[in-house]
Order: C-alpha cells, then structure tokens, then sequence
C-alpha cells in the first residue's frame, strides 16, 4: 500500500453534490473538535487523533510516507 494524496473523503450514504464538500465538512468537523480548547488541550487531542489514525491506517510504511510527506517544504 502507498500513501493516497489524492481527495479520498467521503461519509457511506452520503450524497454530495460538489466534489470538496466531503472536505468541507471534516474541516467543520476538525474546527469544532478543538473549538473551545486552550492551546495545549488543542494540541493534546491532535496528538492523540494522530495516534489514532495511525494505528487505524496500521502499514508502517505508508505512515513513513505520510510523515516524510507531511515534513516537506516546512
């Protein structure tokens, strides 16, 4: 398996009539997990939401990617 860049949101059953809307809505959704948190509780629950993403998406090699990915140009 490798790394997807590509937009691959989508929530089943779901009809969507613009192809970004599924990222619009994560982006609604990741705003209002951290909405009302101070700096360091906001940084806590990014920690732990990657962790588990990390341990969902479980290839090693593609969470290397990712992270090679996510440090390029910064």
């Amino acid at each position: 398996m490798t790394l997807n860049t590509q937009p691959n949101l989508a929530e089943p059953g779901k009809r969507y009539f613009r192809a970004f809307s599924p990222g619009d809505d994560f982006y609604e959704m990741l705003i209002d997990t951290h909405r009302d948190l101070s700096d360091e509780q906001s940084a806590m629950v990014n920690a732990r939401l990657i962790l588990l993403l990390a341990n969902h998406v479980g290839d090693i090699s593609v969470l290397r990617e990712a992270m090679q990915f996510a440090r390029e140009g910064v």
